[in-house]
């Protein structure tokens, strides 16, 4: 199972699942994964009919389209969670949308539940928003269809009482946690929370200039707005790209192996590494 443009998406915008008429645009930002949201976004007394109005809303949308459609379902234990994963499963079955991603990720078992429910053209996307979802990272990296791991920063400062200032210095060796689990279950590069703000250029900068150095491929968005400068900036450089190339070529040329660029060590992860920025190119 595998799903490259969600593997490779530096976006993911979140869009209500009960307004029906935004998901069109919500895909027609760019964004390389568009959440449509039946948890935060939606009200308790909306969830059952927004829930039933999916297939509807999604079948009128094309095809290719659908293959950067999740669905964020409500999290185990609240009275909408089994309906909603018997919904996304025949929403799964039909083709019309690609994953889902469970709020509140803290048990192994959860997701297990959730990938026979979506059966197995689905990939799951656990969001990691507790100490529980923190203590139990590496079982749920390794979990069935999960393709990648994703923060919810705010829920996560909610949940340890914690007060964090914009930096968010507390959390590095949270974020850090994410990047390892996601590391040894050889999944794609991990999705990095939302800044709240949307209106605020500089923070959303420096938020996502923080997930890249932190080793996250993408990032949550809240507003169509965030959307292309959390991809421009989450994308290779010139310099990076032109840097990969020439890696790619030496090792071509010597048929493989280790060889020496710049001096330096050419080797297998590196080689990875200039696959990974080349593969970005043209997402």
């Amino acid at each position: 199972m595998s799903a490259p443009p969600l593997s490779l998406a530096r976006a993911f915008l979140f869009v209500p699942a009960d307004r029906p008429e935004r998901h069109a645009r919500a895909l027609a930002t760019g964004a390389g994964g568009v959440i449509v949201d039946l948890e935060d976004a939606v009200a308790p007394e909306r969830k059952v009919q927004a829930r039933e109005q999916l297939g509807a809303a999604f079948a009128a949308l094309p095809a290719e389209e659908r293959r950067r459609l999740l669905v964020r379902i409500n999290a185990a234990g609240t009275p909408w969670h089994d309906d909603d994963c018997a919904q996304v499963g025949a929403l799964a079955a039909q083709g019309l949308i690609a994953g889902i991603v469970l709020p509140k990720a803290e048990r192994a078992a959860d997701l297990s539940r959730l990938a026979t429910a979506a059966g197995p053209s689905a990939v799951l996307v656990p969001l990691i928003e507790s100490a529980a979802g923190l203590a139990a990272v590496d079982e749920l990296a390794a979990g069935p269809q999960v393709l990648r791991l994703a923060f919810g920063n705010l829920d996560f400062q909610a949940d340890l009482g914690l007060a964090c200032d914009a930096d968010e210095a507390e959390l590095v060796p949270v974020r850090l946690a994410l990047l390892l689990a996601s590391r040894r279950a050889g999944l794609a590069a991990p999705i990095d929370g939302v800044t709240p703000d949307w209106r605020d250029a500089p923070r959303l900068a420096a938020d996502t200039a923080r997930a890249r150095r932190g080793g996250f491929g993408a990032k949550l968005c809240i507003h169509p707005d965030q959307v292309a400068p959390v991809h421009a900036a989450l994308g290779p450089s010139a310099q990076e790209l032109a840097w990969a190339r020439r890696v790619v070529a030496a090792i071509r040329e010597a048929g493989g192996g280790v060889v020496s660029l710049d001096g330096r060590m050419v080797d297998a992860p590196v080689v990875r590494l200039a696959e990974r920025l080349l593969a970005l190119e043209h997402t």
